[in-house]
């Protein structure tokens, strides 16, 4: 049976999203506690989510988006 390998450290996905999140929020000069009450977590789910560290599940990304005033898929111009 083949063992299956634990990665280490979040996914590069989850940090980018993640980074993301955290250039918009300081671009609006918006604290984590801020964003974090706005959309019902606390300011360390906010660290970590911006860390990469706990994914971002889709009812707190859109909630993230309209917060912040983007769109989770950004016009292509298509």
């Amino acid at each position: 049976m083949a063992k299956h390998s634990r990665k280490s450290g979040p996914d590069p996905i989850d940090v980018y999203v993640g980074s993301r999140v955290r250039n918009r929020r300081v671009e609006l000069h918006m604290s984590q506690g801020k964003l974090g009450e706005t959309i019902g977590v606390t300011f360390q789910q906010i660290q970590k989510y911006e860390n990469g560290t706990n994914r971002i599940g889709a009812r707190s990304l859109y909630r993230i988006t309209k917060v912040l005033y983007v769109d989770i898929i950004p016009d292509c111009g298509d």
